[in-house]
């Protein structure tokens, strides 16, 4: 990869189109949402515990909740990434619009109405991911989980991302080709996102600043790859 390519990572474009385009009450309410799913699910998760298991020690299952209430909580903390898709996904075609209004307003994609077929494939990405996210769910008792999580999240979040972003222009087979090629900025860019995530408070605007990173970066990549062309 070149120098060329690296200075083009787009974390500046980002952050001023989330003004321009208008995106702030987007985030917030994505934000919420997300936080809103992760609870649900770990609160989901330590009622079945509690009511499905039982222990004839004294005070073993008050102790198990517990211990398995608080593994979850981290392990929820660090599967929000996974959500983020899916999220972002209900507003895809919106933020995807504002932003190349205001930045490239010479390469708009045309507006195709998919929004219902992204929203499938989006829920089979969220399932996927979550059930990645839980086969490692062990490795939080021993501590690694959370670095395990943070390289697993990274790779899907810049491969999905990117290909959402890049697919508005081209087939996704061809998307996930170009990704191939530019394999340290796309993944660079999952591993931003995916930090960004952990963030408290900075997580509430994760979903949008993903589509809009990702959209900057599409469009570069695929401008280099017209001009060697």
């Amino acid at each position: 990869m070149t120098m060329a390519v690296l200075s083009r990572w787009p974390a500046g474009k980002t952050l001023r189109s989330l003004f321009s385009a208008r995106l702030l009450p987007l985030m917030l309410a994505c934000g919420c949402l997300g936080i809103v799913l992760v609870v649900s699910i770990v609160s989901g998760i330590t009622f079945l515990w509690a009511h499905l298991t039982s222990f004839s020690f004294p005070y073993a299952d008050a102790v198990s909740n517990i211990l398995v209430g608080g593994v979850l909580t981290v392990a929820g903390w660090f599967m929000l990434p996974a959500l983020v898709v899916l999220i972002a996904g209900l507003f895809q075609d919106t933020v995807v619009h504002r932003i190349e209004k205001t930045s490239y307003p010479d390469a708009m994609a045309p507006e195709t109405g998919r929004f219902w077929a992204d929203l499938i494939h989006d829920l089979r990405f969220t399932l996927r991911a979550v059930f990645l996210n839980l086969l490692i769910l062990p490795f939080y008792f021993l501590v690694i989980g959370p670095g395990l999580s943070v390289i697993l999240n990274s790779y899907l979040l810049g491969r999905e991302f990117f290909e959402t972003a890049a697919g508005y222009h081209m087939p996704k087979s061809e998307a996930r080709k170009l990704a191939l090629g530019h394999r340290i900025p796309v993944y660079g860019g999952g591993f931003l996102i995916t930090l960004i995530t952990l963030t408290p408070m900075l997580n509430l605007f994760v979903p949008i600043f993903a589509l809009a990173y990702m959209v900057h970066l599409a469009h570069a990549l695929i401008r280099t790859r017209e001009n060697r062309s």
